[in-house]
């Protein structure tokens, strides 16, 4: 399993964590991560196409959103909070305190 790369801190941009969180399916999934510690990729998939979910945790890791580690034959996800808190206080909690419509 190769290891999957991600944004440094100082590389984050506000336009590309927006861009991310735009999409319903990775605001859902960034929500899900942030009530437990951690979640493979088929906890979070809610019955979507593998390719599809694929291409969304892309975007939520090259945002700094998401960390993807392997773990043996799946992949666990966290949410980045404090990196994010970090580069944009309060952004995170800002985000999450809206309710899912």
């Amino acid at each position: 399993m190769r290891p999957y790369k991600h944004p440094t801190v100082d590389q984050f941009a506000l336009e590309r964590v927006f861009q991310a969180l735009s999409d319903p399916t990775r605001l859902e999934i960034v929500r899900h991560l942030a009530r437990v510690t951690e979640a493979t990729c088929g906890e979070l998939d809610g019955g979507r196409p593998k390719s599809s979910m694929s291409h969304h945790f892309r975007i939520l890791r090259d945002a700094g959103l998401v960390h993807t580690r392997g773990a043996g034959t799946v992949h666990q996800n966290t949410l980045r909070r404090d990196e994010l808190n970090a580069r944009f206080p309060g952004l995170l909690a800002a985000i999450l305190a809206q309710s899912a419509d």
